[in-house]
């Protein structure tokens, strides 16, 4: 194991208050692939279908969609060894907090009882109408669109281009950050705000900054104390000989 992972590993090994803060890049290695760049899904798909706007106007095109993506596609996928990791750690009591900002439920599927889902999830429904929430069955989401039992639109509880971040898990994440005295970024360069504001908060409370991405990120050139340049399911493992 390099000087790296060995001090990352002492790092995290005597950390009061561990938070895991995770993006698209833990979930690549599951088969999902990222949003943006070479090969994203905005390369093969309209980005005006998660729109709230185009979404309540055009409920049956977007949903034709949306089940192809995040109930088709994802649900093929299954949590690799990071998430595995990061849910034995929860299960220990080493890690205090994970904020994901990830909707394909592997974190929880993984293990992981309460993670803070920045961006809301797709295990569950929504009603446009009344707010309630339901779980997405593949008997609620054969109908296109689904609705309610009281005949409201649902929509995936994820958050669409328009909508707000959830009160709730912007409370905790906030909360988190500012508590965490090591903060571990995997697999997210720090381009979707606010979420990637939550390490700069962090950092501003005097957290140690623990990076691992297969390349240099703006987190990298700014907040990063230890970088750790590998690929999270290689990066994660070898931690966990030593974590």
């Amino acid at each position: 194991m390099s000087d790296e992972f060995h001090y990352a590993a002492d790092v995290i090994n005597g950390a009061d208050y561990l938070v895991a803060f995770t993006g698209a890049g833990i979930s690549v290695e599951s088969g999902i692939p990222a949003f943006r760049g070479d090969g994203g899904l905005w390369d093969r798909y309209d980005p005006n279908i998660l729109e709230i706007g185009y979404f309540l106007r055009n409920p049956e095109e977007s949903w034709r969609v949306i089940r192809e993506i995040f109930y088709e596609n994802f649900g093929r996928a299954e949590p690799n060894i990071a998430h595995k990791i990061l849910a034995y750690w929860e299960q220990i009591g080493l890690l205090k907090a994970l904020i994901t900002q990830n909707i394909d439920d592997l974190h929880f599927r993984a293990g992981n009882r309460e993670p803070i889902e920045y961006h809301g999830n797709s295990r569950m429904l929504i009603s446009t109408e009344t707010g309630t929430r339901v779980e997405a069955t593949p008997d609620r989401i054969a109908t296109i669109p689904p609705l309610s039992d009281h005949g409201a639109l649902l929509k995936p509880d994820f958050v669409f281009f328009g909508e707000g971040i959830p009160r709730e898990a912007a409370r905790r994440a906030e909360h988190a950050a500012r508590t965490a005295d090591v903060l571990l970024i995997i697999g997210t360069t720090g381009e979707v705000y606010p979420a990637a504001q939550l390490p700069h908060i962090a950092r501003q409370n005097g957290a140690t900054i623990i990076e691992i991405n297969p390349a240099r990120t703006a987190y990298t050139e700014t907040i990063t104390d230890i970088f750790l340049r590998a690929p999270a399911t290689e990066a994660m493992e070898r931690l966990s000989h030593s974590v």
